[in-house]
């Protein structure tokens, strides 16, 4: 099959390192983090745009490389080829390979920042685990000047104390690590390692799409998000 992908920078080196072994032929593109500071409105809007860029007399579907983040994705439509997406709240479920292992980490080790390779080389940017935001200090003290950033930036990251770095085997070395290593003893957090898994990226880009771990939007239907374990349904658009 030929396939487009749109995804988020942030998952760049997993995504390529699966597209590059791909029973299919994957078409990448991949749009700006910052799509998750324009707000869900803003996000789905240029989501919709790009779907709806996609030719499809080239393509059998496209694949989406985002999570719920923050119901950014909620609304988007399938206009004449297939959308698959995964079932996912946000991408920690991706580089953890389940939704189960996140669910049991995240309720195991309460004030976590978890960090990847996309997040790190693709912005300062901190990820929060209740809802998909991201934020550095640098952009706080640009919209609200010093004295507010600071007060803000103590706010937003009180509650957390630990840094776990998911490595995913695509890094060339370990720089990526003692990076996380040295910003965790320098605000005196704790530092975990814990292995991903590409399973859902592999899947995503290989097929087939199990109900379970993908949400296939069939054309003329739109996205919706449900309040059980489905996270995302389809209806007619």
């Amino acid at each position: 099959m030929r396939l487009k992908l749109i995804a988020c920078e942030v998952l760049y080196r997993e995504l390529c390192a699966v597209v590059s072994h791909s029973v299919n032929q994957v078409d990448a593109e991949f749009l700006p983090k910052g799509l998750h500071d324009m707000g869900s409105d803003g996000m789905r809007k240029r989501l919709q745009e790009t779907i709806d860029r996609v030719d499809a007399s080239k393509y059998e579907a496209v694949l989406l490389g985002y999570a719920l983040c923050g119901n950014g994705i909620g609304g988007l439509v399938a206009r004449t080829i297939p959308v698959v997406v995964p079932r996912a709240h946000d991408c920690i479920t991706l580089f953890l390979g389940s939704r189960r292992r996140y669910l049991d980490y995240f309720n195991s080790h309460p004030g976590v920042y978890f960090k990847t390779t996309g997040w790190i080389e693709r912005g300062k940017n901190l990820h929060m685990l209740d809802r998909q935001m991201t934020f550095s200090y640098e952009e706080l003290v640009a919209k609200y000047g010093e004295d507010d950033a600071r007060y803000l930036y103590e706010e937003l990251t009180k509650h957390y104390r630990q840094f776990t770095y998911i490595e995913m085997g695509v890094e060339p070395d370990g720089s990526f690590e003692r990076e996380v290593r040295g910003e965790a003893a320098q605000r005196g957090w704790a530092f975990e390692k814990v292995q991903g898994d590409l399973r859902l990226f592999r899947t995503l880009a290989d097929g087939p799409w199990d109900d379970g771990d993908f949400l296939v939007v069939q054309p003329g239907q739109r996205i919706v998000v449900k309040l059980d374990n489905g996270i995302i349904a389809a209806e007619d658009a």
